[in-house]
C-alpha cells in the first residue's frame, strides 16, 4: 500500500542547508518501459499507468511496485507547484537515480545525468513559474548489458552469493530549492590541525561588483571566529579561519566535536544575498612511514563492512533513524567505523557518522567482477566511472568522518607487459581524487589490482577461515612482502613499497542457525565464506582468532570485518537482515576491544628500517600498553 505521508521527509543535505526547500517524495505516477520505447510511444505526454512511492526503487517492497526483473527503463510523473514566495532561482535536486536519467518539465527537457550513485541538480528557473503547476517527468534507463558501476546489484536474474536485488530509477530524495540570483553553489572545507585552521573555498554561480564572502565559525559557547574575503573577482573565493587555542577541540572517536559554520554572500551594498549553514570537524589524517595516523596518533581502525541494504527498501534507507541505527549497531558491537561498501551512501548517513564519531572509508560502487568494471568488453563508458566518482568526492569532501577514499574494488588484472584500460582508469581515478582532496589518503583499488605505485595505502582481502593459517598467511608483512591477492600464484598488483597496510576484508564467518539445522535445498538458500561454523562456540572461537591475528600485528593499522548485517542469502553478518543481533555482543566487543599492537607505538615509522623480529613482536604484543 502506498501511503499519503511523505517518506524520508528530513532535509537531505545537512552540511549545506537553506531554509526554502520542498520535498518531492511521495506518490508519483509510474510506468515500466521494458523496451525503452516510451518516448516514441508518447509516455512523455500522457498519464502513466501505475503509481510508486518515491524515493523507493520499483524493485523494493516499500515502492508499492515490487518488480524484481530487469527493468530497461522506467518513467515517473507528478505535478509540482512552486511556492509563491520563490521569486528567484529554482533548483531541482536528485539524491540518486539509477542509472541514465533524463528530466522534462512541461514537455521541455531540463537536464540529463549518467550514474546511479551520485547526486545531481538542474537549474529549472526558466521552466517553472511561481504559484503555477508544472508537470515533472523523469525517465531512468538501466540497460541490462551496459557497462556501468553497479555495486552489489546482480547482473543475472536471481540473488546469489553476495549479489543482491537490483535498483532501478529514483532511490534517494527528490527536492526543490529556492536560491538567490547570486548564490553559493558549494563549499569545500579542509581542516588543518597543525595550524588550528579551516580552509574554506566557496564556489559561486557568478560574481557581482564589490560582493564579499563572510564565513562564521561557532561552537556551543558562541562565536569563535569570523572572516571575510572579496568575492567580486574569483568564482572560488578562499579564506582561512584560525581557531584560538583555548577554543580548539579536535574531532575524534569518543569525542566527535563539530563546529557550526555559516556562509554568507554579501552583494555590493553589504546586503546578505545568500545564507547557507553547515558544520565541520577539526581533525587530521596523516601518514608517517607505514603508519596511518588520526590527529597524529595511531588509532587502530576496527572497521566493519556495511553494504547499506534493507529488506523492504533495498539500497534506500527506510528512515533517517535507520541510518543512525546502523552506526549505533556497529559501535555497540565494538567497531569504531565502517567501510561503506559498493555504493555511495547518502549524505545523511555521513551526517550521523560525523555526529557519532564513526570512522568511514568513502567508496565507489564499482565491483570489478562479472565484466562490469572498467575492464569490461565495451570500454566506451569508462569515462563515466571517473566522472561519477568525482561527483561523489566533491559532494562528500567536508565530512570529518571520512578518513580515506577507495575509488575501485577488486578489479581483476594479472600483471603482464602491456598497459590496459584498467590501468588508465585506475590512474585517472587515483590522480583525480588526490587533486580533488589532497587531505586524505587514497587507495587506488581495494583488494586486487593495485595499479598505482604512488597509492597512499596498500591492502588485501582474505577469507581464510582458520586462524592459524590466517596468521601464517599474514606473517610476511614483517618482512616487507605482505600476502597479496593473486591468481594461480601470479599477483594482480604492483609490488608493495612500505605503505600503511591493512586487511580490508576478512572474516565473513557463515552462521545461519536455520540453515545449519536444515539439509538439501533448504541449506542452499544460505551463503557465506568458507566452511559454515557448526555452532555459536565455534563462531566465537573463529571470530576471536581471526581478529586477534590482526590486532596483534604491530604493522597492521586496521581491519574491516565482513560484515555488519546479513543481506538476503548472504548470512555472515553480526546482525541479521532485520538488524537483530545474532550473537552475544559482549563477546564480540571483548574480542575486538583488546589493545591493538599498532596503537602501542610498535609499528615502524620508516619502511626502510629492518623489520621487527618475530620474538620482539611477540614480546611487544604480550605486554600491551593501554592507549590513553
Amino acid at each position: 500500500m502506498l501511503s499519503d505521508s511523505i517518506p524520508r521527509p528530513e532535509y537531505p543535505r545537512p552540511q549545506f542547508v537553506r531554509d526554502e526547500w520542498l520535498n518531492l517524495n511521495g506518490t508519483w505516477q509510474f510506468e515500466i518501459d521494458q523496451a525503452d520505447s516510451g518516448l516514441e510511444r508518447g509516455l512523455l505526454k500522457r498519464e502513466l499507468a501505475g503509481s510508486i512511492s518515491v524515493p523507493f526503487a520499483p524493485e523494493s517492497i516499500a515502492s508499492g511496485v515490487t518488480e524484481v526483473d530487469f527493468l530497461q527503463a522506467v518513467w515517473y510523473r507528478r505535478e509540482v507547484t512552486i511556492p509563491e514566495n520563490w521569486s528567484e532561482r529554482v533548483i531541482l535536486h536528485f539524491g540518486a537515480v539509477d542509472h541514465d536519467t533524463t528530466v522534462w518539465i512541461d514537455g521541455v527537457e531540463v537536464g540529463r545525468h549518467r550514474g546511479g550513485f551520485t547526486s545531481f541538480s538542474f537549474d529549472v528557473t526558466a521552466a517553472v513559474t511561481a504559484g503555477r503547476n508544472s508537470t515533472l517527468v523523469v525517465r531512468a534507463r538501466d540497460l541490462k548489458d551496459a557497462v556501468q558501476a553497479r555495486g552489489k546489484q546482480a547482473t543475472w536474474y536471481d540473488n546469489t552469493h553476495c549479489n543482491y536485488t537490483r535498483t532501478t530509477g529514483i532511490w534517494q530524495t527528490v527536492w526543490l530549492e529556492s536560491v538567490p540570483t547570486l548564490h553559493i553553489r558549494r563549499v569545500a572545507v579542509t581542516p588543518q590541525l597543525g595550524s588550528s585552521t579551516f580552509s574554506v573555498v566557496a564556489t559561486l554561480n557568478r560574481n557581482a561588483p564589490r560582493s564579499r564572502l563572510r564565513v562564521t565559525l561557532s561552537d556551543e559557547a558562541g562565536l569563535v571566529v569570523s572572516s571575510e574575503v572579496r568575492a567580486d573577482f574569483d568564482l572560488s573565493p578562499e579564506l582561512s579561519l584560525r581557531v584560538p587555542q583555548d577554543r580548539v577541540r579536535v574531532w575524534q572517536p569518543g569525542d566527535p566535536h563539530l563546529y557550526d559554520l555559516t556562509y554568507e554572500l554579501l552583494d555590493g551594498d553589504g546586503t546578505v544575498a545568500d545564507t547557507v549553514t553547515g558544520y565541520a570537524g577539526l581533525r587530521s589524517v596523516s601518514i608517517d612511514g607505514n603508519r596511518l595516523l588520526l590527529n597524529g596518533e595511531p588509532v587502530f581502525q576496527r572497521l566493519v563492512l556495511d553494504q547499506g541494504y534493507w529488506p523492504e527498501t533495498l539500497m534506500t534507507a527506510p528512515s533517517d533513524e535507520a541510518l543512525e541505527r546502523d552506526i549505533l549497531l556497529g559501535l555497540e558491537a565494538g567497531f569504531n567505523g565502517a567501510r561503506l561498501h559498493q555504493k555511495v551512501f547518502e549524505e545523511r548517513y555521513l551526517y550521523h557518522a560525523d555526529r557519532l564519531g564513526y570512522l568511514v572509508w568513502g567508496e565507489y560502487g564499482d565491483w570489478g567482477v562479472s565484466g562490469q568494471g572498467p575492464e569490461g568488453a565495451n570500454q566506451a563508458p569508462t569515462a563515466s566511472f571517473v566522472a561519477e566518482w568525482m561527483e561523489a568526492v566533491a559532494r562528500d569532501v567536508n565530512h570529518p568522518s571520512i578518513v580515506g577514499w577507495c575509488p575501485l574494488n577488486e578489479t581483476h588484472q594479472i600483471i603482464h607487459d602491456r598497459l590496459t584500460t584498467l590501468d588508465d582508469v585506475t590512474q585517472a581515478m587515483f590522480v583525480a581524487t588526490k587533486l580533488a582532496d589532497p587531505s586524505r589518503p587514497v587507495i587506488d583499488a581495494s583488494g586486487y589490482s593495485h595499479r598505482v605505485r604512488e597509492s597512499d595505502v596498500y591492502d588485501s582481502h582474505s577469507y581464510e577461515q582458520d586462524p592459524g593459517l590466517f596468521k601464517a598467511q599474514q606473517q610476511p608483512l614483517a618482512t616487507g612482502e605482505p600476502w597479496v591477492n593473486s591468481r594461480d600464484g601470479i599477483p594482480f598488483s604492483v609490488p608493495y613499497r612500505g605503505q600503511p597496510f591493512f586487511v580490508s576484508e576478512f572474516g565473513g564467518i557463515w552462521w545461519d542457525p536455520a540453515a545449519a539445522a536444515a539439509s538439501g535445498a533448504d541449506r542452499s538458500q544460505s551463503w557465506g565464506y568458507g566452511d559454515r561454523v557448526r555452532d555459536l562456540d565455534e563462531f566465537y572461537e573463529r571470530f576471536d582468532g581471526l581478529t586477534g591475528v590482526l590486532l596483534d600485528d604491530p604493522l597492521m593499522f586496521g581491519y574491516c570485518y565482513t560484515q555488519l548485517t546479513d543481506v538476503f542469502q548472504e548470512q555472515n553478518g553480526i546482525f541479521d537482515f532485520g538488524r537483530r543481533p545474532k550473537f552475544d555482543l559482549g563477546r564480540i566487543r571483548a574480542a575486538q576491544l583488546r589493545p591493538a599492537a599498532y596503537e602501542n607505538g610498535s609499528a615502524q615509522t620508516d619502511p626502510m628500517e629492518p623489520a621487527t623480529s618475530s620474538s620482539e613482536a611477540d614480546e611487544q604484543v604480550a605486554s600491551p600498553v593501554a592507549r590513553g
